[in-house]
């Protein structure tokens, strides 16, 4: 799926805690400013010690030692608010999907579940959700600190020198392009990571639950076998996923040498000329590493982004898995039943295999009376009681109760009326 496409379903989740999102917010910008203002700082004091020392005072430095150690108190505050309420926040939208998921999976057909997996769908719900709390409270955050801070650095840097502003952020999009490929790779190798986990926890349920099976045909061996060449792919994926990651991170390393080499040459000849003043050139240094910083945690967080989007998606994939069975448009509660089960010309193939099971079959069972279905394992018996609480529907014809079609009754009250043992 697109990346657009998941954030479009993954934000209605946020409905709930726009206060908290907004306060967090709010904090990231408070943290961000208090980040912004000390290269502001010392360039104020290095201009005045280089022009006119005497007009430096101990009051005025320790005033300013002041304002920013205030600052820092307010930036403590919000980075707690972040740190604390934003991932409580992040931890009840995962709270949220995973109820919604297993919702869900309530509603799902006997169908769904004889054809995928216990060990991928428990994956789904448990492990693919835990990157969401992550996800869920630095994604909006990061990105909101990228902006702030980019936009702040963008006209400082370009107050203090126009032209080498502009070479620093042409080198930016170049960067982001080149990282994009990249970025690419890690989001499908965390997504064939995801997998995998349900595979590996697929196969040892299959293995735990059928332990007896396995000690009875002594086949103990064949299954630390099957376990270990599944645990062994498992390491050829995560080697594969961290390769992507290696390259990605010394891409941006890469990207950071090359824009302190255009600081360091552009800003050493633009200073020999007189275009910028040496504390200027401090300053706008001190800038660049705090927009460096900046990019490399946005960078950096894309791994973050990739595993939540990757559970976003799985997630996804299970909530968009259709409702074969469910009450049709007018269903009524089924009341005073009387137990009268009427089949009429009633076919039925899974829909997995198309495979006929049955076909063509007329059955009246009169209230109280006890009918048994005798016939060789596959012949339908059990398929034909499962087609009665509606856990399949009838590829053809109709099964009535009482003489009311069991498909215009509500799922609740057919079912609590029929008991199976």
């Amino acid at each position: 799926m697109k990346t657009s496409t998941l954030l479009k379903r993954f934000a209605p989740y946020y409905r709930k805690y726009l206060g908290i999102m907004a306060m967090d917010l709010f904090c990231a910008a408070l943290t961000s400013i208090c980040e912004l203002v000390l290269p502001l700082i010392l360039r104020y004091v290095t201009n005045i010690g280089m022009t006119d020392l005497s007009a430096l005072t101990i009051r005025t430095i320790v005033t300013i030692g002041a304002l920013y150690f205030l600052l820092r108190i307010i930036d403590g505050l919000a980075s707690f608010y972040m740190a604390y309420t934003g991932h409580v926040m992040g931890a009840a939208i995962e709270t949220d999907m995973r109820e919604d998921a297993f919702a869900h999976l309530q509603k799902l057909s006997d169908n769904y579940f004889n054809n995928t997996k216990v060990g991928q769908i428990m994956s789904r719900i448990t492990s693919d959700l835990f990157d969401v709390t992550e996800f869920a409270h630095h994604c909006p955050e990061e990105f909101f600190i990228a902006f702030v801070k980019t936009v702040v650095s963008f006209v400082v840097l370009s107050q203090i020198n126009l032209l080498l502003t502009v070479i620093i952020f042409v080198l930016i999009p170049v960067m982001a392009i080149s990282c994009s490929y990249l970025n690419i790779q890690v989001k499908k190798a965390f997504k064939h990571q995801r997998n995998h986990i349900g595979e590996l926890n697929a196969r040892i349920e299959d293995s735990l639950l059928g332990n007896k099976v396995v000690r009875a045909f002594a086949n103990e061996d064949v299954e630390i076998g099957k376990f270990n060449r599944d645990n062994q792919e498992f390491l050829k994926i995560k080697r594969q996923t961290y390769k992507y990651m290696a390259a990605f991170q010394n891409t941006i390393r890469m990207f950071d040498g090359l824009m302190y080499v255009v600081v360091i040459v552009a800003g050493g000849i633009f200073m020999i000329k007189r275009l910028i003043a040496p504390a200027d050139l401090v300053a706008y240094t001190l800038y660049v590493t705090t927009l460096l910083a900046t990019i490399r945690r946005i960078i950096e967080f894309a791994e973050q982004f990739q595993r939540g989007m990757t559970g976003i998606e799985r997630f996804t994939e299970l909530m968009d898995a259709s409702i074969d069975i469910f009450d049709e448009e007018g269903a009524v509660p089924l009341q005073n039943v009387e137990g009268e089960i009427t089949f009429k010309h009633v076919s039925f193939e899974y829909p997995d295999n198309h495979t006929p099971v049955l076909s063509d079959i007329n059955l009246t069972i009169k209230p109280g009376e006890k009918v048994a279905l005798v016939g060789p394992s596959g012949g339908g018996k059990t398929t034909l009681c499962n087609l009665i609480p509606r856990f399949y529907d009838p590829t053809e014809g109709e099964i009535l109760l009482d003489g009311q079609n069991i498909k215009k009754v509500t799922l609740q009250s057919l079912r609590s009326n029929v008991g199976v043992v």
